[in-house]
């Protein structure tokens, strides 16, 4: 895991990055100011148990094209994931939260993953370890009236003018980010062969 230091608020923006792109960067830098991070740690996974992996490039060839991408000291490019022999969120969520308890947490994610959201293990787990801080993207913007996290959690909700301070409040709570948006995605890249 990346060094920090006691009383830091970090970001974990996880995901598969296959490939990384400009709007994965865009969803890390709207983080960083908008929720008033010290650090993002962009954690490249093995690969999503949802997901085919027929598709999915080498781990090694993944990180080395986020780092490339990802200039700002802030964003750590990491895949400690592997190491822990687990690819499911909420494990990675409790082994960062015994490694790092003085460090202030958000899980980040594009608002596209609350589709699907209610389908990853413990997801209920994780909405309770971290605050979260949903990113918009294209085609998602509404998708947080209707999705099962936010229904589920909608008592925990923290307005979108206040996600500066989402790091000062315990687990559960989540906050919708409206902001620019990228139509680029991971799925079409790799359709168009680049």
């Amino acid at each position: 895991m990346p060094h920090v230091e006691r009383g830091m608020a970090v970001g974990l923006f996880g995901g598969s990055f296959n490939p990384p792109h400009e709007g994965h960067l865009l969803v890390a830098e709207i983080a960083l100011r908008r929720l008033g991070l010290d650090q993002l740690w962009w954690m490249v996974t093995p690969g999503n148990p949802l997901k085919s992996r027929t598709e999915l490039a080498p781990l090694a060839d993944r990180i080395a094209l986020s780092e490339k991408l990802a200039q700002d000291p802030r964003i750590k490019v990491t895949a400690f994931e592997q190491a822990l022999g687990s690819p499911y969120t909420a494990h990675t969520l409790a082994h960062v939260r015994r490694r790092r308890p003085g460090i202030r947490f958000i899980w980040i994610m594009g608002a596209d993953s609350l589709r699907t959201f209610h389908r990853w293990q413990k997801w209920r787990s994780i909405v309770q370890t971290f605050p979260i801080a949903i990113i918009d993207r294209p085609g998602s913007t509404l998708s947080f009236l209707s999705s099962r996290l936010t229904r589920t959690f909608d008592y925990a909700r923290v307005d979108e003018d206040d996600a500066g301070v989402l790091w000062r409040r315990p687990a559960p709570a989540w906050t919708f980010i409206h902001g620019p948006r990228s139509a680029l995605s991971s799925t079409s890249l790799r359709l168009a062969g680049t």
